[in-house]
């Protein structure tokens, strides 16, 4: 098992990144929309990335404001798809104070390299925090 790792600066205060990684509103804003749910293990993020995918669930693990949030993808998926080899990762979001930048360190941890989609996962973590980047810097 690897780590899919990336780190950027976003210019922007760190609560203001902080709030864009830890509520579902936010994060609807720069990856796709997320619906919460409250379950018996605590708040699950759901999103529907389309039907060769099926519902990606996330269970939100820890929120420490502007320092850290962490999730574990908790859904099960076709071989087919990108999302099967999520299933047990834990998604990683460090934040340092920078002044007026954030440096978020994000890590996708316990990924099997071995997955045909680890490649293709890699660079759309990029895409997506890139998303992030433009929409938190953009206000």
């Amino acid at each position: 098992m690897t780590t899919i790792h990336h780190q950027l600066l976003i210019n922007g205060p760190v609560s203001r990144v902080y709030e864009y990684l830890a509520r579902a509103d936010e994060i609807s804003k720069w990856w796709d929309k997320q619906t919460p749910k409250e379950t018996e293990r605590g708040l699950v993020l759901e999103h529907y990335p389309g039907p060769e995918h099926g519902v990606v669930q996330l269970r939100v693990v820890e929120l420490v404001p502007n320092t850290r949030v962490e999730w574990e993808c908790i859904s099960t998926h076709a071989a087919s798809s990108p999302a099967s080899a999520w299933t047990g990762t834990h998604f990683i979001f460090d934040l340092a104070d920078r002044g007026h930048m954030t440096a978020v360190d994000f890590r996708q941890t316990n990924y099997d390299e071995r997955s045909a989609f680890f490649e293709n996962n890699k660079n759309a973590w990029w895409q997506v925090l890139q998303n992030l980047k433009r929409v938190v810097e953009a206000g």
